[in-house]
């Protein structure tokens, strides 16, 4: 009599594990639905999130070129005006031109790097050099970015790299504000919830509580 109550509370007892088993796989689904809906949220959030710039570089009279516009866009777009036309450069041309930017800065002949007057007086700044004094400059030149960014030179030649100061401040707000909505949009996305999360949660605040 006894060996049958105990093989029957045996049979429960797996039952109860069964059935723990599948409320476990559930709450696991739960929490991948959760994290898919998650990814979709962020997915959002960074499609209205500024990360490019689209910049408008002109030629001038006297054949150098100024940063006639520029503001954050989803993608980073470098627009020329030359005699009155647009266009686009590709990737191939924008890779050229920071390429032979970089040799000018490896040979210590870059504007880029020369005494602000000294600039002003030899003509102004050419194409390359002008894209490298954009606000996507770090997008398109990154390498080249990390030898610019701690000389004075280089940091004063930007703002002279604009059509007028109203363009250089316009185009600095515009990219604090940009960043300040990414920031914000980083810092408003839902934790992950579930039972795993839950989980991994307690066991830190049990090693950490004791």
């Amino acid at each position: 009599m006894n060996r049958h109550i105990k093989k029957i509370s045996n049979y429960s007892m797996i039952g109860g594990m069964g059935v723990m088993v599948i409320a476990t796989l559930n709450g696991c689904g739960d929490d991948a639905a959760v994290q898919q809906q998650q990814q979709q949220q962020m997915q959002q959030q960074q499609s209205v999130v500024k990360e490019g710039a689209t910049v408008t570089i002109e030629k001038q009279a006297d054949g150098s070129y100024k940063i006639l516009d520029e503001a954050p866009s989803v993608r980073t777009r470098i627009i020329v005006v030359e005699d009155g036309k647009e266009r686009i450069l590709t990737q191939e041309e924008i890779d050229k031109l920071v390429k032979e930017e970089e040799a000018r800065v490896e040979a210590g002949t870059s504007k880029l790097t020369q005494d602000p007057a000294t600039v002003q007086e030899s003509g102004g700044m050419g194409l390359a050099g002008t894209l490298m004094a954009s606000m996507a400059a770090g997008m398109v030149g990154s390498m080249l970015m990390n030898k610019l960014m701690n000389n004075q030179n280089y940091n004063q030649n930007r703002r002279t790299s604009y059509k007028s100061p109203s363009t250089y401040s316009r185009s600095k707000n515009s990219f604090k504000k940009a960043a300040a909505a990414n920031k914000s949009a980083k810092s408003s996305t839902p934790r992950k919830s579930g039972y795993f999360s839950n989980k991994k949660s307690s066991s830190r605040s049990s090693s950490f509580g004791g």
